[in-house]
């Protein structure tokens, strides 16, 4: 080891006096590979220093059998370091028909050629950018050389664990086995969706919005959790700082329902004195709702209700001219005030002559009628409420968009939901957790 650091500083000099100066880089960077080649050897010699963990002529299958010693067997291994030889003692078991290697389960790479520290990488940039991208980051940050495919399969690999976490997490909030410690204010429940590209197979016999009338998306739908103590000097809430969770996932909204509900059971709706949902009008939103958090108060998102209004006004009196804004001011007014009733009045007294404005005359009605209760804002704003969805809309932006939706992105199901999962475990906050609970198992 000696000699290699002495050649690599013979070549520097060498190099240093041809230039007639020192490249920093160029020397950072052989240095750095030059100490990785250095830390593999040592890394590989620490892993076989056992001999290869040889445990016995026989040892325990784990499915109720025994499995015989059959020899060693050599893996190659990338790591953080360098990719390193790992001699490893082989066992099988003739009535599972199944190798038994027990150093591969104590250094986590059953199953896969990269070390836990490299997959941890590839989760991380696999999660926050393309994988092109996120190849090409390690390469240059961390000098470790992988393929693309290698950050989608591990990456993805990492997301379903991240689920099969969550998914135990639903299963013990749906039974009962979950108790919040600490007693909540004011908690909300902010539910949305967003559709995410896929490829064709995905969409097979799905109804879309093209002009061929087939889908090219998918819904993916976000729920947010978030806690509120207090509000400003002007009596507006403020969310409490870091206390922003999310889960989502392309899937029903009957199941959709259970990740948000177990969710919220985790971060102690139980035990919330006051609990809020915030949503779009999708009748899907409230259905859930209803089902799962009986008693919140409901409140329709205030942004999306003005636009609704802004739309109108223009569909009725042209874009940008004075009636249409003084229309939409006063609906506005009417809106804000709460005065649902006084909206749906005025909509009753406008005569649009088009089938198209009627038909959109008559869907706003029946949304401002419905959400009725749901649109009292003075009366929200009043108790120090929130009466808008920023939150998950950014979350839908932020998870999903940025992520999902880049130019030319196509997903399976089960990659989508991947990424989603890891990027709310990351959003959250939960990404260390997530992976000291998985290093302790």
């Amino acid at each position: 080891m000696a000699q290699e650091i002495d050649r690599l500083v013979t070549r520097v000099l060498r190099e240093a006096r041809r230039r007639g100066s020192l490249d920093l880089e160029a020397t950072e960077m052989a240095t750095r590979t030059t100490m990785h080649q250095i830390g593999g050897r040592v890394l590989e010699q620490l892993l076989n220093a056992d001999g290869g963990g040889h445990q016995g002529a026989r040892i325990p299958c784990g499915a109720g059998h025994h499995a015989a010693f059959v020899g060693y067997r050599r893996k190659q291994v990338h790591t953080v370091l360098a990719p390193v030889a790992v001699q490893r003692a082989y066992y099988y078991c003739a009535p599972c028909q199944q190798g038994v290697i027990p150093k591969d389960q104590a250094l986590d790479i059953v199953g896969t050629a990269f070390s836990p520290g490299v997959r941890r990488m590839l989760g991380r940039v696999g999660g926050q950018e393309a994988f092109a991208a996120g190849q090409r980051d390690v390469a240059e940050l961390a000098g470790v050389r992988v393929t693309t495919k290698a950050v989608e399969r591990v990456a993805e690999a990492l997301g379903a664990q991240v689920e099969a976490v969550a998914s135990a997490e639903r299963t013990a909030a749906l039974t009962g086995k979950v108790v919040a410690l600490q007693p909540v204010s004011r908690l909300y429940i902010a539910i949305d969706g967003t559709g995410v590209p896929m490829v064709p197979h995905e969409t097979e016999g799905r109804q879309g919005k093209a002009e061929t009338g087939k889908a090219k998306t998918r819904e993916a739908k976000l729920g947010c959790v978030f806690t509120q103590t207090r509000v400003d000097e002007r009596g507006r809430p403020v969310r409490d700082a870091d206390s922003t969770t999310y889960v989502g996932a392309i899937e029903p909204a009957e199941a959709f329902g259970c990740r948000i509900y177990a969710e919220a059971v985790r971060r102690g709706v139980m035990r919330a004195a006051q609990v809020s949902v915030l949503g779009d009008g999708a009748p899907w939103i409230w259905g859930l709702a209803e089902e799962h958090f009986p008693g919140a108060i409901q409140i329709v998102d205030l942004y999306h209700a003005r636009e609704h209004l802004a739309d109108l006004g223009t569909l009725l009196h042209g874009p940008g001219n004075a009636a249409s804004q003084r229309w939409t001011a006063a609906r506005r007014e009417e809106l804000d005030a709460g005065d649902v009733e006084r909206v749906v009045a005025a909509l009753g007294r406008v005569r649009p002559r088009s089938t198209d404005a009627q038909e959109a005359i008559r869907k706003a009605r029946a949304y401002f009628e419905t959400n009725a209760n749901r649109m009292r804002y003075a009366r929200f704003h009043r108790q120090g409420l929130f009466v808008g969805s920023g939150v998950v809309e950014a979350g839908c932006k932020t998870i999903i968009g940025f992520r999902l939706k880049q130019s030319g992105m196509r997903w399976t199901v089960r990659g989508a939901n991947a990424i989603i999962a890891l990027r709310c475990a990351e959003l959250s906050g939960r990404w260390e957790e997530f992976w000291e609970a998985r290093a302790a198992g």
